[in-house]
């Protein structure tokens, strides 16, 4: 397909939508850049990366989860790009399914380090799990600096929470009631790839420690704005169809869906967090022995 020409990019529209987007960006940036020179707001241990919520699960449980999830992911993934080309990661429905599939690969590996570490500790044999955790942190200083792979599978952890509710929400509210016809047919593989990602993500937050902050909104809004900058690229120089209709900036209204795209990702993201929330109120009531909630979690940390 050609590109688009000059006069496309020249309408008043264009600039209006590059704003949208340009701004929400640079103001991510700052406070990104802003956290990293004053990080000592939140105080993360590695072990909450591979350490259960659940008292009395062993991590090995976490592991095996999170590896059949990747291998799960990486299965449906090849079946939807031997069935349609890579042609498929136009969308971003794609981006995100791999992204949160390299959250499990990350999350794989280090609960497979951190398995390893628990079970060669003789306080773990004894079933002595919080020593064990207090043992970690006073023999190594920098436990509550995570390491470049425990950052990054933090950081990728809040930016697929937010991902995978707002593709799944557009699809199955926005586009799939409209998108019909001999060009668009839900099989089993496509309603997959809209629901897996957030119920094993959401499995994932169930079984694990991982801290999940609203400051976690600003990789999201990087993720996403990179997206359009990619889609943008890939029209100025050899692209002139657009995967999804809202995207198209040839037309008066492409401000407002601009708009109405960035702001639905504070609902996306806020879901997400409700339902950590109530995760947590849920089970700290039903569980009260066995569920450890994050407000018990930060008492722990406190107090080690």
């Amino acid at each position: 397909m050609s590109a688009l020409g000059l006069d496309y990019w020249l309408q008043w529209q264009v600039f209006v939508c590059a704003l949208i987007f340009i701004i929400p960006t640079t103001t991510a940036l700052k406070l990104i850049i802003n956290r990293r020179r004053n990080a000592n707001e939140l105080i993360i241990k590695s072990t909450d990366l591979w350490i259960p919520c659940w008292r009395n699960l062993h991590p090995i449980w976490l592991l095996c989860f999170r590896a059949s999830a990747f291998i799960a992911m990486v299965f449906m993934l090849y079946q939807t790009v031997a069935n349609l080309g890579f042609f498929v990661f136009l969308f971003y429905t794609q981006w995100t399914f791999a992204l949160v599939g390299i959250y499990f690969a990350l999350g794989t590996f280090i609960s497979a380090r951190g398995c390893w570490m628990y079970t060669t500790n003789p306080l773990s044999h004894r079933g002595e799990r919080d020593k064990f955790l207090k043992t970690a942190v006073e023999e190594n200083s920098s436990e509550q600096q995570l390491g470049f792979w425990e950052n990054s599978m933090q950081i990728i952890y809040q930016i697929c929470a937010g991902a995978v509710m707002l593709t799944d929400i557009v699809f199955w509210c926005l586009l799939l009631p409209f998108m019909t016809g001999e060009n668009f047919k839900l099989t089993l593989l496509i309603g997959l790839m809209h629901s897996v990602n957030a119920i094993f993500l959401l499995l994932d937050s169930v079984l694990s420690n991982l801290q999940f902050t609203w400051f976690g909104f600003t990789y999201f809004i990087l993720w996403s704005c990179s997206y359009v900058v990619f889609q943008w690229s890939l029209h100025l120089c050899c692209l002139s169809w657009w995967p999804y209709p809202f995207l198209v900036l040839d037309t008066p209204w492409a401000p407002l869906w601009y708009l109405v795209l960035a702001l639905v990702h504070i609902p996306c993201y806020g879901l997400f967090r409700l339902l950590i929330k109530a995760q947590d109120r849920i089970f700290s009531r039903l569980f009260p022995q066995a569920f450890l909630s994050g407000a018990e979690t930060a008492m722990e940390k406190k107090h080690s």
